[in-house]
């Protein structure tokens, strides 16, 4: 692994906070044409997803792998057989500091840490690939919408499906009108990522090739938990760190609903589902109603959205109108004034009740590669279809059914201009963390 002197945290902030003034960043000065026809792309995160979104990304000729962040040395260790050339670091900021001819960035690392990484690479004029949810916290999100749109920045967030034929299909069917207006959709997923036990009290020995400080990051210091309590993957379960279920799949089944129907901002939502969250962790078995407010695709001046997810389905009167077709484990019910379209996850949208479609002329849609799309936009060729202007929306939508879940059985009144909720106060502590003394970040802290 190669070691570069790590940056006190003083100057690497410095250095953020003036390239926050500086002039903003084109992306046509560097990237129409880049050197020797490359361009330099950095990684934060090694297996997993960020394993993934690096095996997609440097399939694409003109991307060159130069570095890598992770907090986990062994993990990495993995990476740099694939890519022996590549520079190794276990702190992100080090990376962003020394790494200075870097044009790309993914950022694919626990939720918690997408915002802090993320707004720091956008404000040193790097284009962002990031991994859903694009954020943790609403107000992250926001902010990183707002710098990506200052900085012109190409950006994509991981939702790949979004760029595959069956999503797209979707999306033309329920905006050519197939089955009428929407008056209401249902969506679902049968993961669990969530945990009713409370932390245990104990500590265990840290691993020796990782930096636990270092995977904490901006979240306030705790004792180390092993067995895979927090890493790599139980995290998505921990209220500090991940984002539960919805956070994990919502961005991704709510994205063809969010494109379809060109919905905004919701005006109130609602928790049906069990207790809330505990002190610690995440809850299942969650059931959230969303009301937006209606547009040219749906019936009505408003439009009822429904997120369940572990055990919740939708009630049988709603299953019931897909006749003998199976309840995929993934996906969404869209109801329209003349028909039903239900959308598997991942699967081709079928038009119901079947014998009514039968003669319907289904549009032949092409999918596209979500990760090749971002960069041919980062060459100046085309351009992002799940960038932060589309995906920030989308992520705050997400994000707000997590916070509903502290509220039970209480409808939460959006302002979104604002930033805030209407008639719920303590529920807008909800969309702001505090970030541990030393970690603060220029546009978030």
């Amino acid at each position: 692994m190669q070691s570069v002197s790590r940056p006190t945290r003083r100057v690497f902030l410095k250095r953020l906070a003036l390239a926050g003034t500086a002039a903003p960043f084109f992306t046509r000065h560097l990237l129409s044409a880049p050197p020797n026809g490359l361009l330099h792309h950095a990684s934060f995160g090694t297996s997993g997803m960020a394993g993934a979104d690096i095996e997609e990304i440097t399939r694409h000729p003109a991307i060159r792998l130069v570095a890598v962040a992770d907090v986990d040395l062994g993990r990495a260790a993995e990476l740099k057989k694939k890519f022996p050339g590549v520079k190794v670091y276990q702190d992100w900021r080090q990376l962003l500091d020394q790494e200075r001819g870097v044009d790309t960035v993914n950022v694919s690392t626990p939720d918690h840490m997408h915002a802090p990484i993320g707004m720091s690479a956008l404000r040193l004029g790097k284009q962002v690939y990031g991994q859903k949810p694009l954020t943790h916290d609403i107000y992250e999100t926001r902010q990183l919408t707002r710098v990506a749109r200052e900085k012109g920045a190409v950006t994509q967030m991981g939702i790949q499906i979004h760029s595959a034929a069956e999503y797209r299909l979707a999306v033309r069917l329920i905006q050519d009108l197939a089955i009428g207006k929407v008056k209401e959709v249902h969506s679902w997923s049968g993961k669990k990522w969530g945990d009713d036990t409370p932390r245990p009290e104990r500590a265990d020995p840290i691993p020796p090739e990782f930096n636990w400080d270092l995977w904490l990051g901006i979240a306030a210091p705790r004792p180390f938990l092993g067995n895979g309590y927090y890493h790599p993957a139980n995290w998505r379960k921990r209220l500090d760190f991940g984002t539960g279920t919805f956070g994990d799949m919502g961005c991704h089944i709510y994205d063809p609903v969010f494109g379809a129907l060109a919905l905004t901002a919701p005006l109130s939502l609602r928790s049906e589902g069990p207790p809330p969250p505990n002190q610690w962790n995440w809850g299942v078995n969650a059931l959230i109603q969303y009301t937006f407010p209606g547009t040219p695709y749906t019936e009505g001046p408003t439009v009822r959205v429904t997120w369940y997810d572990g055990d919740a389905r939708p009630p049988k009167e709603v299953q019931a109108l897909l006749g003998s077709e199976a309840l995929p484990d993934q996906g969404s019910i869209f109801i329209g004034t003349k028909g039903v379209l239900l959308l598997p996850h991942i699967g081709a949208p079928r038009l119901l009740p079947e014998a009514q479609f039968d003669s319907y002329p289904v549009p032949h849609v092409k999918g596209e590669d979500h990760w090749h799309q971002w960069v041919e936009a980062c060459l100046g060729r085309g351009k992002a279809s799940a960038g932060f202007a589309y995906a920030g929306p989308l992520t705050e939508t997400v994000l707000l059914g997590g916070v509903a879940t502290h509220f039970p059985q209480t409808t939460l009144e959006w302002d979104a201009p604002r930033l805030r909720f209407r008639n719920v106060r303590e529920a807008n502590h909800l969309l702001r963390r505090r970030y541990r003394r030393g970690w603060e970040v220029p546009g978030l802290s």
